[in-house]
C-alpha cells in the first residue's frame, strides 16, 4: 500500500479544484511559452532583418507583403504582436520570478535573525519593515527606477527592495512560534548551532506561508513591472516587456488600431489571474481553516 506522504495529499488536494487545475495548466501553458519564446514565435520581433517597415498597424489575419501572415496583427514597426507578446511574455516572467526569488532568500535571511537575536536587531529590522510597507509598493519602486534608471537588472533590484519586507515579517511571525516548540529545545539540549537550527529545522517549518506568500507577490510582481514599463521607467524598449507592448498601442485605441494594446492587456490579465486563481487554492490547501 502506498504510503500516504504530504507531497500525495497535495497533489490530490490541488487536483480536487477543477478550476484549479484549469488555471494550473494554463499557467504552465504560459511559461512553457515563455520559456522557449525564440522556437515557438514565428518571428523574432527585435531581429531587423526580420522586420518590414511596410507592415506596419496591419490588421489581424493579414497577409504582409513578404508572405508573412499577423494572425494578432502587427504594431506601428511592422512587428508581429504575437511574436512580440510571446517574448514580452518572456521578459515579465523572468524578471518576476527572480526578483521574488531573491526577495525570499532576503526576505527569510532577515526574519529568521529578527526572530532569533530579538532585542533592538529584532526592532530595527521590523521597523525598517513597517516604514517600507507603509507606503504604496508601485511609488516605491517608482522612485528607486528614478535613482538606478531604466534596465531589467534596475527593475529586478527595484522589486526586490519593494518585495523583501513582505518575506522579512512572515518568516519573523511564522519563526517565533516555532521557536518555541519542543523540537526546537531538544536541538539547543543536543549543543547544535544556532545556524544550523534556524536554516535546518525552523525554516523547513516556516516555508508553507511563505510559499503561499511568493505565489501571490509573483503576480503582483508582474504588475508592478507591467505598470513601470507602461509608464517608461521600467524595461528598455530594446527589451520589452508585456507592459511597453500595451504602453506603444496606447495612443492608438481611439483611431481603431486596438489590436496593439488590446492582445498583450488580454494576455497579461489572462496570466494574473492564472497565478492568483492557482495561489488561492494553495494557500487553501497550506492552511484548512481557510477553506471554503
Amino acid at each position: 500500500m502506498t504510503a500516504d506522504t504530504p507531497l500525495r495529499r497535495f497533489v490530490a488536494d490541488f487536483l480536487a479544484s477543477p478550476l484549479a487545475v484549469i488555471a494550473g495548466l494554463g499557467l504552465l501553458a504560459i511559461a512553457l511559452t515563455a520559456l522557449f519564446a525564440g522556437i515557438i514565435a514565428p518571428q523574432n520581433p527585435y531581429d531587423l532583418a526580420q522586420i518590414d517597415i511596410l507592415d506596419g498597424s496591419l490588421t489581424p489575419g493579414t497577409e504582409g507583403f513578404g508572405g508573412f501572415t499577423y494572425w494578432l496583427g502587427s504594431d506601428e514597426q511592422g512587428r508581429d504582436m504575437l511574436s512580440a507578446m510571446i517574448y514580452g511574455l518572456r521578459i515579465s516572467l523572468m524578471v518576476s520570478f527572480i526578483a521574488v526569488t531573491s526577495a525570499v532568500a532576503v526576505g527569510m535571511v532577515l526574519g529568521l535573525l529578527a526572530a532569533a537575536r530579538g532585542g533592538w536587531v529584532e526592532t530595527l529590522i521590523m521597523r525598517i519593515v513597517d516604514i517600507q510597507l507603509s507606503f504604496p509598493a508601485l511609488l516605491v519602486a517608482l522612485l528607486l527606477l528614478a535613482s538606478l534608471g531604466k534596465g531589467v537588472d534596475k527593475v529586478i533590484i527595484a522589486l526586490i527592495l519593494v518585495q523583501w519586507a513582505y518575506f522579512a515579517r512572515t518568516v519573523r511571525a511564522a519563526a517565533l512560534v516555532e521557536i518555541r516548540k519542543d523540537y526546537v529545545t531538544a536541538a539547543r539540549a543536543a549543543a547544535l548551532p544556532q545556524w544550523r537550527i534556524l536554516f535546518g529545522h525552523v525554516l523547513p517549518n516556516v516555508m508553507p506561508p511563505v510559499l503561499v506568500i511568493a505565489t501571490v507577490q509573483i503576480a503582483n510582481a508582474i504588475a508592478i513591472e507591467a505598470s513601470l514599463s507602461f509608464l517608461g521607467v521600467g524595461v528598455p524598449i530594446t527589451e520589452p516587456s508585456l507592459g511597453l507592448l500595451i504602453a506603444n498601442g496606447f495612443d492608438y485605441l481611439l483611431s481603431g488600431r486596438y489590436w496593439i494594446s488590446f492582445y498583450p492587456g488580454v494576455a497579461l490579465l489572462v496570466t494574473l489571474v492564472c497565478i492568483n486563481v492557482v495561489g488561492d487554492h494553495v494557500r487553501d490547501i497550506l492552511n484548512p481553516r481557510m477553506q471554503r
